[in-house]
């Protein structure tokens, strides 16, 4: 699909909607399959190509890898489960209509002895083609996959499975320098004692570093089961009121004390707690070695969670260019106006009506403002009375990408002051720690706007008139055109002007315009 001069001009940097064209049909029903050392897993992804949704996503902890180490082979009562898993896993996509399927193995697979006839096995069986891919291999895939969620990440990627460990760096929207060691606690189970796996995890963490270009990394984003166990026990131990893995952040000081968290605590009792099954749970004390030792390695600043890994990197890896130079809140957005709004396309309406009162946000502010205009509408089927706490819900979450937790609760906040002025008494207030008073005063603004705003939205966007904001002058004023622009300002528009303007601590201002 081509873009006109005009188009672009009439949607900015984000360029024409793409969810829709022949870029993201083309990757409809895109359905993998990963083959881990202690997981196998189907998922097949669908909807707005750019921010995907998950058509369908099932895992079996099946544990090929388990006592690899020892043998060199695939562990027995493993391969049964996986063989069982994959023949239904290939059944389901046919059933699903799915238009591309690709199964891929990593570790385990690549380094069992037997691992060939596992191969020969599974295609007899089920008619699927296991793509064995190596250890940088899986790693830029990986690293693809928090590009999918984050185009603007930088810094290292760290996946780890049951086998092994894959690190890539993230620049510049490319995956850049890869390794894999064999660092997974599948392998460091053999080890019995402590300080044999210490200097097992430090002489392979040197050897993977000598690979990368930087000696530090301000931003590690984790991918694996793993390491999303140990960041559920982290939100558990701190008590985190939102249960979203995806771009979870913690210190080098949080996981400290998780560590210690998890050393001290009874692993039936922390599982039940976060929800974690017994097979992973078993794992994470020997994940958390591992952890310790990459992060004073590289010393980070922050500590990402990413829920997108090898899989997302994989249907990443299908886009074309211009789909993934996109900006995936904005186009998911997008898709969901389309699907659900009464008047699709009033979202960009709005947005332009209310940018006039955000003149000193940056692009970063301004795009989440787009996406909150863009959803304004989308849950209108909701029962009126649970409206404004439904849109909250949905938006803080949703399944999107490029959103830290902060910006989920200011999306969920300005969507809920869409349809209610007051915010006591509704879920903001148990994630209100998470939004400073300066946004949560923004998020109100942005709501109240929208809400103001909407009451044009069934008319020639021409009559919504232009809102003008004198900070100086403490004046909110509405420039409105005669006739029918004048009479369409009634008397529950003006109640919500003046609600909008109080938000503002602004004098509100109505001024008609005679043509």
């Amino acid at each position: 699909m081509t873009t006109s001069g005009d188009e672009q001009e009439e949607f900015g940097r984000f360029g024409a909607p793409l969810f829709d064209g022949p870029e993201a049909r083309g990757l409809r029903r895109v359905g993998v399959i990963d083959v881990g050392s202690n997981s196998v897993r189907l998922v097949v992804f669908d909807g707005a190509a750019r921010s995907p949704a998950y058509f369908y996503n099932e895992k079996i902890l099946c544990g090929l890898g388990a006592g690899l180490a020892e043998t060199g082979m695939l562990n027995a009562k493993g391969r049964d489960r996986a063989m069982a898993a994959l023949k239904r896993f290939a059944i389901l996509a046919r059933g699903m209509e799915v238009n591309s399927l690709t199964a891929v193995a990593t570790a385990a697979v690549r380094e069992a002895t037997d691992g060939p006839a596992f191969e020969a096995e599974v295609r007899e069986a089920t008619g699927l083609r296991l793509w064995v891919i190596d250890g940088t291999e899986e790693a830029r895939l990986s690293g693809q996959g928090v590009l999918l969620g984050w185009p603007e990440a930088e810094g290292l990627m760290c996946d780890i499975g049951g086998s092994s460990m894959e690190l890539s760096e993230l620049s510049g929207g490319a995956v850049g320098a890869t390794v894999s060691g064999k660092l997974g606690p599948l392998k460091l189970q053999g080890l019995e004692s402590k300080a044999a796996r210490r200097d097992e995890i430090a002489a392979g963490l040197t050897g993977m570093k000598a690979v990368l270009s930087r000696e530090h990394y301000d931003r590690l984003y984790l991918v694996g089961g793993s390491w999303r166990a140990i960041a559920r026990v982290d939100m558990e131990r701190r008590d985190y009121p939102l249960h979203v893995l995806h771009e979870y952040t913690m210190t080098q000081k949080d996981l400290r004390a998780t560590f210690d968290y998890i050393a001290a605590a009874d692993p039936v009792e922390l599982g039940r707690a976060t929800g974690t099954s017994q097979a992973r749970m078993s794992l994470v004390p020997l994940a958390s070695e591992v952890l310790s030792r990459v992060v004073k390695t590289f010393r980070p600043k922050e500590i990402a969670v990413s829920s997108y890994g090898i899989r997302e990197g994989l249907l990443y890896e299908q886009m074309p260019e211009i789909l993934r130079a996109r900006d995936p809140l904005i186009e998911s957005c997008r898709a969901s106006e389309a699907a659900s709004a009464r008047l699709p396309g009033f979202g960009r309406v709005l947005y332009r009506f209310i940018a006039p009162l955000f003149s000193r946000a940056n692009d970063q502010r301004l795009r989440l403002i787009r996406a909150c205009c863009l959803l304004h509408d989308v849950s209108w089927r909701a029962h009126p009375d649970y409206r404004a706490e439904i849109c909250f819900d949905n938006a803080t979450r949703a399944n999107l990408g490029g959103l830290t937790h902060s910006e989920r609760v200011y999306l969920g906040l300005a969507l809920l002051h869409r349809y209610r002025n007051k915010r006591e008494g509704t879920p903001f207030e148990a994630l209100a720690p998470l939004l400073d008073e300066d946004d949560t005063r923004q998020a109100e603004v942005v709501g109240k706007a929208m809400r103001f705003g909407a009451m044009f939205s069934a008319q020639d966007p021409s009559l919504m008139g232009q809102l003008k904001l004198y900070p100086k002058k403490r004046e909110l004023e509405l420039q409105l055109p005669g006739g029918d622009g004048e009479a369409l300002y009634g008397e529950v528009a003006e109640a919500r002007f003046r609600s909008l303007a109080a938000s503002l601590a602004a004098e509100p201002k109505v001024r008609v315009i005679k043509t």
